[in-house]
Order: structure tokens, then sequence, then C-alpha cells
């Protein structure tokens, strides 16, 4: 019943590929749930590069600024693949919280979730290689949003190496000289924008393996 209640404030949109559902510094009109599809969260840093946040995967709320006291959007969410969403308008947040407490329980354990995810992100970033940044990246993906296929666990939407750079701080060059090194020695198989973890096991050792070489974290 309560649930019939909430659903009843929400209207269904349908988002093409390559999309955009709202843009980062737009005023926070809706907050959304997504039924079908993947959504890409992103930001763009002050020299206007692009940097992936985090992907939605069906089922997960986004969107949510007012939970967190902001008027507009942080980010940039797009369909990476012909998407439906339910949207509701921010105006009834409030009252919604206010009726169904458990709705704002739930959407700060979202929010918590994420948050230590980025923690994550940051330590790799800051001190990992970026072979192993990559690694953990993809079998975060896989973990996500992962499908068995005969051969492994494909992450179950389009994602290109650039995608993979934005989200571990290195180049497209780099990406594609690690992703192209691991599908000659079996450990990935590619496609176009698919990505299969055929030896997930060795992955996780490489993500979790103290680097061989002296200085730094690779920043390439």
């Amino acid at each position: 019943e309560e649930l019939g209640d909430i659903l009843r404030e929400a209207r269904p949109a349908r988002f093409a590929k390559n999309s955009a559902i709202f843009d980062e510094g737009q005023d926070a009109h809706s907050f959304f749930v997504l039924l079908h599809g993947h959504v890409r969260a992103t930001k763009t840093t002050p020299g206007g590069e692009q940097i992936v946040v985090r992907y939605v995967a069906p089922g997960e709320t986004f969107g949510v600024a007012m939970a967190i006291g902001l008027p507009r959007y942080p980010a940039t969410a797009t369909a990476v693949e012909d998407s439906v969403v339910l949207a509701w308008p921010s105006s009834t947040w409030p009252r919604l919280v206010a009726k169904f407490p458990a709705l704002a329980t739930n959407t700060l354990q979202t929010i918590g979730s994420r948050l230590q995810e980025t923690h994550t992100r940051v330590v790799e970033m800051s001190t990992q290689q970026v072979e192993q940044r990559v690694a953990h990246a993809l079998l975060r993906l896989a973990g996500q949003s992962g499908r068995q296929v005969e051969h492994g666990v494909e992450i179950d939407f389009p994602i290109s190496r650039q995608d993979i750079a934005q989200m571990t701080g290195t180049t497209l060059h780099t990406v594609s000289r690690i992703l192209s090194s691991w599908e000659r020695s079996g450990l990935i198989a590619g496609g176009r924008q698919r990505i299969v973890l055929r030896e997930p096991h060795k992955l996780l050792v490489l993500a979790e393996a103290a680097s061989g070489e002296d200085g730094p974290p690779d920043r390439a």
C-alpha cells in the first residue's frame, strides 16, 4: 500500500542511448529510479576534462540531490543504452520522506555506499599503479552489472576504453595498451564496447598485488 502511494507520484520516462537525463549544474527538478538500462554519471573538471563518477544499474535511485541538500545536480547523468526511469518531482521529496521514513533511510544507505565507493577509488588513485586501478574498475563493474556467459563474466552494458580511462584517471592510450595485453594473455575478451572477464580470479590477483615498480603510482 505504501509503495503504491509512492508510485502514484511518479511518471515513467524513456531516454534513448547517449541522451542526457540531466546535466551537471542544472536545477534538481526530479529524482529517479532506473527500471531498465544503464546510466553513466560524469563530472567535468574546471579544465574541461570528463570524469566518470559511477554507473547506475537497474533498481538504483539517482539524482536525489534534495536528499543531500543540493539545489542543483552535482553530475551529469547519461543513458549508455536505451533506458527507462521513474521520475518524481523534487518538490515531493520532503513530503514523501516525512510520510515514509524508510524511504529516507534507504536513500541515505545508498548514498553512504556510494560515498564509501568514492573513498575506495580515491585510495586506489593515490596508492596504486594504473594496471591495478584498471583491474579494480573492471572487477567493480562486473560485480555491479555482470552476467555469467559461457566464457566468463560479461559487463552487461556498453562501455568503451575511454570510459575506463575516465574512471581510473589515466589515458585512452594507456587503457588500450593494458586491455590489449590482457586480451592476448586470455584474461579478458573484448568487442565493440563489450568486455568479458575470462579470468576474474587472475584479475583479482593483479588488482591486489603489490606493484613491482619503484616510485609513485603511474599517473599516465
